[in-house]
């Protein structure tokens, strides 16, 4: 009998996990997850990006939780040997008709208390990225890049060594109550815990659902990246990022350094027809059919389909994604460009056809379940779990329920 049993070991699920054993060493914890190691979708599958806080909407969530948890981010990174670099990123706008919102970016980011912002013409613009194409930029020299999945493989290294245990290639498949206990129960067994946390990422809709009833789907996004070829990589010293549609919670195609010295332009942002669908062919039909049915999709749909039919044009036509980029970087040629790698966004989407903007939880006198965790949800990871933990120790008194040990 685990006093606490965590479902998923993504980056926020091991964030989570190594906040309530540091503030609880008692207690005995267990990790439930269907793959064979940690981090293999979200955590494993992004452009590395240690966001600074420029995008949120200030007094957010995000907002918030990105400033502290880029700084918590950096001091594990120390801690642990993780090498990290902090290169900078140039939000581009490339003319007239972005200024404002590039301006109203810089507010929220002062806001935010982002440090060493800067609005830059287009001379020092080139003087900080010579290949980049602009009339002005807002510069955050304190934007940096990290690989997500080391961090990932240290906090499993690290939560193993402090006592937890680990349950990997164990699907979920349903959640009952007995008593006071909370059985987990996967195809190679059951896993008992008095209290339950679930980050089950690309699922969280369906975890929770065994459970209880969670006013949100997954309605999954695929982002391909085009990644430049070695001899092109100078056309990029860092991040160089288009003025984001501040009523879409993507960011749009954008030039991406990366700790091991590679660039990835993009990505696009199109419906996933499978949840972990990483390839153009993939189609799960539970998937799809789940997505086409919820109440909430033809109204996203109907919201969105101009802009979604764009994102499919420039997904199948190399051509019209390297446009894209050559607005930014004129430079880049379409032969510098090779396909891949891709990732799935698990975007909530409220039954009014709304996507989820912020961190979302759900929260029972037995369970937390976090049911939206967007960008920057990596970078933001550990400060994420702090907040989750106040709330798994508000509502489950924690104390209370420390001791016991595996279930047989």
């Amino acid at each position: 009998m685990y006093a606490v049993v965590v479902v998923g070991s993504g980056i926020v699920g091991l964030a989570i996990t190594r906040e309530l054993r540091r503030r609880h060493p008692d207690l005995d914890i267990a990790v439930v997850e269907k793959e064979s190691g940690p981090g293999r979708h979200q955590s494993g599958h992004n452009s590395g990006v240690l966001h600074a806080g420029v995008y949120y909407k200030p007094g957010s969530l995000k907002a918030r939780l990105c400033v502290e948890g880029k700084a918590s981010m950096e001091r594990f990174a120390d801690e642990h040997g993780i090498p990290y670099e902090t290169c900078g990123k140039l939000i581009v706008a490339i003319d007239d008709s972005e200024l404002a919102r590039l301006a109203d970016l810089e507010e929220r980011g002062r806001a935010n208390n982002v440090p060493g912002l800067k609005m830059v013409g287009p001379e020092e613009l080139r003087e900080i990225e010579p290949h980049a194409a602009g009339i002005r930029a807002l510069h955050s020299p304190g934007t940096g890049i990290i690989d997500f999945g080391r961090v990932v493989e240290v906090l499993a290294e690290e939560l193993r060594r402090d006592g937890v245990d680990f349950y990997f290639d164990h699907e979920v498949t349903g959640l009952r109550r007995v008593g006071d206990t909370t059985v987990v129960e996967t195809p190679r067994g059951e896993v008992l815990g008095r209290r339950l946390v679930t980050c089950a990422g690309l699922h969280s809709d369906r975890v929770a659902a065994m459970d209880s009833a969670p006013d949100v789907a997954i309605v999954p996004f695929r982002g391909d990246y085009y990644t430049l070829t070695p001899e092109a990589r100078d056309l990029c010293r860092g991040l160089i990022y288009p003025v984001p549609d501040p009523s879409l919670p993507f960011l749009g195609v954008h030039f991406t350094k990366r700790v091991d010295g590679s660039v990835w332009a993009g990505p696009n942002a199109v419906l996933a027809t499978a949840r972990e669908g990483y390839r153009r062919r993939d189609i799960d039909l539970r998937d799809l059919t789940e997505t086409v049915r919820y109440p909430g999709f033809p109204k996203l749909a109907r919201r969105w389909w101009k802009v979604g039919a764009q994102e499919i044009w420039r997904d199948v036509v190399k051509a019209a994604f390297v446009k894209d980029l050559q607005k930014y970087v004129p430079d880049v040629r379409s032969d510098q460009l090779v396909f891949g790698p891709s990732g799935v966004r698990a975007q909530a989407v409220g039954s009014t056809g709304d996507m989820v903007d912020d961190f979302k939880l759900m929260v029972t006198d037995r369970s937390v379940h976090v049911l939206n965790a967007p960008s920057p949800a990596a970078t933001a990871s550990l400060a994420i779990a702090s907040r989750l933990a106040d709330d798994v120790d508000r509502a489950f008194s924690l104390r209370e329920h420390a001791g016991g040990g595996p279930a047989s």
